[in-house]
Parts: structure tokens; C-alpha cells; sequence
């Protein structure tokens, strides 16, 4: 089988020789560029197997290049993770609506390599996921020993359950401490047996070079007795590492099968949560085009197009995904009436009760958390967008080209509306006042605007 190849791009040379390194030990052949427009430059007559990006690189940054190599149809199949020493949740979710598939510290472990690999598909799973529950293992002495699911497999086992919503946390921690158990014993029979061989071979050391005639009585007698009393003490240590595993797996079960019941308590909530804000998001989203429905301008050729309000989750960038799909129609519709002015697109962002830290980034918190346990009203997702940031690179060659396209009679513009105006009143703050009350009026504040003005004389 062909070996794998990376490219790994970072401005620091012992950064990109650090990785390296990692890397072929894993069979992995290494290509490097010590920064992005060398990087994107490669890609022009190579294609590698994955590529590790620094973020802060002169020039062009890592995000950006990330968006230039995903917006280019011959490189956007290329799986990229960020190798940067950026972290928080923030962060890693920005990396990823652009294309990145995720973050791989540059403090890192080998563990946090071989999973990264595993993700990008350069090392071949390793086990099947219709594989049985134990299977017997040959070891070099012959010895059978039980072998319980990979990881890898629990882990995609956990990622199907998570797709539809549920996560059944019981069997997964339970396999989890299963694997761990069985690591223990292997590395207990490998250590009795390396033991068993030095036994072995000091005994055959021992033995006399020339034979000497013993009688039966005094062969008996000088038979040496230490190498049993070596057998029974491996036992007995056998014994004790088994039962001080025993007492620390039980252990260990019990504190699980606790965190088990939080974690299903708070999915339970979050689900509820998100049923909640969705059905509120859509019934205020609806009202409120059903309010603001008016004509474009006379000149549209007596056609209604209506301004239209997308919602935009917290933590996406507002110029993407369906408000791209949204533009695109609503430039069809005006190009087809014969339509000359301007697009207007008014970014709003709503104040939302946020938990978590500047760190591990911020999430909205649970629908029954007091509005006052709040640990930020706001949206600092949205304050740490610059304004290339707010776009999408699909979305932002549309805009580019559409005056082009219709030979300057329609133009775009993009405004940020910022909170200081939200088109849906928050609650009035009170002791009693929770956070799923006041994120309901955040997620309808937290929009995009599309409206058309026609130009004068039309």
C-alpha cells in the first residue's frame, strides 16, 4: 500500500521539524512550507493526503488560507487539521465553519497524534465495528487472553448515537473501562513472562558446565528449591495486582455510573432546550416577515419582494450557509424583473445569556438557569469577527461578482447593525427571569436583513 503523505505549514522551522518527526514514525512521508502562499503554491501540482496548518504565519494567516484552499474545487477535498498553540472552544469553532476538521495542539502528546491521524484517515482502523464483545488473542506462550472492543470503535459507536440527538452513556464508559482492564492484564501476563524467562535463563546459567555422577539420594537432595518458591511469589503477585485492579475498577464503575446520571439529567434539559428556541426562533421569524412585508419599489415591474430575516445561530458567522442560499434567490428573482439598485444585507446581532469562560469559550445556558447566574449577557462570538471574518469565502466571491455579472445595475451592500437596535424587545429583567426566556428574544435579534432599494428614476 502507497505510504500516506502530509504537508505540514508553519513559519517556526522547529515546529515543522517537531511534527515531522511525529509523523514518519507513523510510516508518513513529510512535505513542508514555511508559509501559506508557499503552501498554496504546492498545492498547485501535489496533492497530499492531509494537511497541518499554523495560524499565525506572516502574510497570510492560517484561517485564511484555510478559506483559500477550501473555496478551490481541486483542493477543497483536502482534509485539513490546525496546528497552532490557539485554544478554546471559540476558536476551534471558527476553525472549523471554515473548513478545518479540527485543532491539534502544538504541546502534544503522542496519544492526541495517533487520534488525529485515525481522523484524517492516514493510519487504517484498526478493528471492525461489527467485531465481538471479547475475542481470544494468541501471545507468544500460547496463553489465550479475552481482548475487548477498540476505542476507536466506541468512539464511532458514540458519535452514531450523538447524531440522532441521544447519547446512551452506561455502555460506553463501561467498554471504555473494559479496554482499560484488559490493557492492565496484557501488561501484567508480558511482565510475568519477561520475568519467567530471566528465571529460565539464570537456571540454565547455574547448571554445570561438566555433568557429575550423583547417586539418586544426593540428586534428590541437591535439587534447588528457589526457582518454585520464585513460581509461587509470581503468583501471589499475580493475585494482588488482579485484586488491587479489582478494588480500583469498582471503584471507578461507581463513579461513572454517577456521572452517567448528571450527564443524561443534562442532556435531557438541553434537548428540551433546543426544542424550545428552535420552535420559538421560526414563530418569530415568520411574524415578523409577515409584518414587514412591503414592495421593493415601483420600478420592479409591480413584483412584492418582501425584506426577508434569516436567523443566524450563536457561534456561526453570519454571512454563510442558508443566507447564502438566500441571497442567490433573491438575486435571481430582482435580475429577472429587470431590477437596477442595491441589495442592502444588515447584519443584527442579539445579547445572549452565555455560560462558560474567555478560555474554554461560551455556550448559551440552560433554559431553567436564572438570568442573573449568567456568566456573560452578550455575544462575544460575534465581537471577535473581523470583517473578512463574517463571510464565508463562497459567499463573498458571490457578492464580489454580482455587479459584474449584471453589468453595474445591481450592487450589494453589507452593513453590521451591531445590538444598539434589536428588532425584538428582550424581557424586562427580574429575580425570576431565566436564561431560556431571554435567549428566545437573542436568537430572533441575531439575524441578517435583506432588502432591495431601487435606484431613483426607476
Amino acid at each position: 500500500m502507497a505510504r500516506k503523505r502530509a504537508l505540514v505549514v508553519d513559519d517556526s522551522k522547529s515546529a515543522r521539524v517537531i511534527l515531522s518527526r511525529m509523523l514518519e514514525k507513523y510510516d508518513i512521508e513529510v512535505d513542508m512550507a514555511e508559509s501559506a502562499e508557499q503552501a498554496i503554491e504546492y498545492l498547485k501540482n501535489n496533492r497530499p493526503d492531509a494537511i497541518f496548518m499554523d495560524h499565525l504565519m506572516p502574510g497570510m494567516d492560517g484561517l485564511q488560507a484555510v478559506r483559500a484552499i477550501k473555496g478551490n474545487p481541486q483542493t477543497a477535498m483536502i482534509p485539513i487539521m490546525m496546528y497552532t498553540s490557539q485554544e478554546g472552544e471559540l476558536y476551534v469553532g471558527q476553525a472549523r465553519a471554515l473548513g478545518a476538521m479540527g485543532v491539534l495542539p502544538k504541546q502534544v502528546r503522542p496519544v492526541d497524534v495517533s487520534k488525529v491521524l485515525y481522523e484524517l484517515h492516514l493510519l487504517p482502523d484498526r478493528r471492525d465495528m461489527t467485531e465481538p464483545a471479547l475475542a481470544p488473542v494468541e501471545l507468544e506462550g500460547g496463553a489465550p487472553v479475552e481482548r475487548a472492543p477498540s476505542m476507536a470503535g466506541a468512539a464511532r459507536a458514540v458519535a452514531a448515537a450523538g447524531a440522532t440527538g441521544t447519547v446512551e452513556w452506561g455502555p460506553r464508559v463501561e467498554s471504555a473501562l473494559k479496554d482499560q482492564a484488559l490493557d492492565v492484564r496484557r501488561f501484567i501476563v508480558a511482565s510475568l513472562d519477561s520475568f519467567a524467562s530471566r528465571i529460565v535463563s539464570d537456571v540454565r546459567n547455574g547448571i554445570p558446565a561438566q555433568p557429575v555422577e550423583l547417586t539418586p539420594s544426593l540428586a534428590r537432595a541437591s535439587r534447588p528449591i528457589w526457582p518454585w518458591a520464585a513460581a509461587v511469589a509470581a503468583a501471589s503477585l499475580v493475585a494482588v495486582c488482579f485484586a488491587a485492579y479489582w478494588l480500583i475498577d469498582r471503584n471507578e464503575l461507581a463513579k461513572s455510573q454517577m456521572q452517567i446520571a448528571g450527564l443524561t439529567s443534562a442532556n435531557t434539559e438541553l434537548q428540551r432546550t433546543r426544542v424550545d428556541l428552535t420552535a420559538s426562533v421560526k414563530d418569530l421569524t415568520a411574524a415578523l416577515a409577515a409584518a414587514s412585508m412591503s414592495t421593493v419599489a415601483a420600478g420592479t415591474g409591480g413584483s412584492a419582494i418582501a425584506p426577508r430575516f434569516e436567523p443566524v445561530p450563536y457561534g456561526e458567522i453570519p454571512f454563510d450557509r442558508t443566507r447564502l442560499e438566500v441571497l442567490r434567490d433573491l438575486l435571481t428573482k430582482l435580475e429577472a424583473q429587470g431590477f437596477r439598485g442595491v441589495v442592502k444585507i444588515i447584519n443584527q446581532s442579539g445579547l445572549f445569556c452565555l455560560s462558560g469562560n474567555s478560555t474554554d469559550g461560551f455556550a448559551p445556558a440552560g433554559a431553567s438557569v436564572p438570568l442573573s447566574k449568567c456568566d456573560v449577557v452578550g455575544n462575544p462570538f460575534e465581537e471577535s469577527l473581523s470583517g473578512q471574518q463574517r463571510q464565508s469565502l463562497a459567499f463573498a466571491n458571490l457578492v464580489a461578482g454580482v455587479r459584474q455579472h449584471t453589468a453595474g445595475a445591481i450592487t450589494v451592500a453589507i452593513e453590521n447593525a451591531g445590538s444598539a437596535h434589536p428588532g425584538t424587545p428582550y424581557p424586562a429583567r427580574s429575580e425570576s427571569l431565566t436564561a431560556g426566556e431571554w435567549n428566545r428574544a437573542a436568537a430572533a435579534n441575531n439575524r441578517v436583513e435583506f432588502a432591495a432599494e431601487a435606484s431613483p428614476g426607476q
